[in-house]
């Protein structure tokens, strides 16, 4: 069974968080709250607990994951950003968007869109988040946690417990997040584009 974590939504408890990491770092698939949805997370690059999520989320392997990071400057290590996207970026992060970017030499070429050679990006706006992204010192592979054939993401811990207690290695109760995912703007082109709307102030970006 998982383990679950209850860590404080507002001041995370650092030895927690510590604990968290750990189970990461050894290859482990957590839920964690982050300041749109509940999503699944993975140590970045870890082969065997990202195709764990894939089954859990019943997904082909050309579906995209995000890189989590925590701040504007890992986000320019992953991605290329002209100086346009950095002030979009840095005046709307952290926040409850995806960013669609050109994918850096840094990315894995499995977490790459297979054409186009891009990767989603964000930096949540959550306190739990950040305390985990900030100890592991780098960032998570991350999806939407959704089931298959479900219209919304689990909100509820204890559902979570009850449905993929048995699948993953760590559960963060970490209250209630929310109903509606990020936004996802496409920054690879001359203008932003919407792909989704969601959570999260479009007028910036003149959406």
């Amino acid at each position: 069974m998982a383990r679950v974590l209850y860590i404080h939504p507002d001041n995370p408890q650092q030895r927690l968080v510590d604990q968290a990491v750990g189970i990461i770092r050894k290859g482990g698939v957590v839920i964690y709250p982050t300041d749109s949805v509940y999503a699944l997370g993975c140590h970045l690059g870890d082969k065997a607990a990202l195709d764990r999520i894939r089954q859990i989320r019943a997904l082909d392997k050309n579906h995209n994951f995000t890189l989590v990071c925590r701040d504007l400057s890992e986000l320019s290590t992953y991605a290329k950003v002209d100086n346009q996207d950095f002030r979009l970026l840095k005046a709307n992060t952290p926040g409850p968007y995806t960013f669609i970017l050109d994918a850096s030499s840094e990315v894995p070429r499995r977490l790459m869109h297979p054409k186009r050679k891009t990767i989603g990006l964000r930096a949540p706006a959550n306190a739990i988040a950040q305390a985990l992204l900030e100890t592991l010192d780098e960032p998570l592979m991350s999806i939407t946690l959704i089931m298959p054939g479900d219209e919304y993401p689990l909100t509820d811990p204890q559902d979570m417990e009850d449905i993929l207690g048995n699948r993953v290695d760590l559960i963060i109760n970490g209250g209630y997040c929310g109903l509606e995912p990020t936004s996802v703007i496409d920054l690879t082109g001359d203008a932003p584009e919407l792909v989704r709307a969601g959570r999260g102030d479009l007028a910036p970006f003149g959406l």
